[in-house]
């Protein structure tokens, strides 16, 4: 179902639900389809790096509370 189902459901046309399903359609397509790959390949990256790090963050951790 596209936007215009959900925004009948939301409420009349011109309400304020109907305008910000109207708006949300049109900024996220655009995003979804130039700024979604590399998001999602940002978001990998930084939980591959999460688990790289956490065994020295575990040990030499109390260094960065000291200061």
């Amino acid at each position: 179902a596209g936007v215009t189902e959900h925004a009948r459901s939301l409420g009349p046309k011109g309400s304020d639900p109907h305008k910000a399903a109207v708006i949300g359609d049109t900024i996220g397509d655009p995003l979804k389809d130039t700024s979604g790959p590399s998001l999602n390949i940002l978001i990998k990256l930084m939980a591959v790096e999460s688990l790289v790090f956490a065994p020295f963050f575990a040990t030499h951790g109390g260094i960065l509370f000291k200061i």
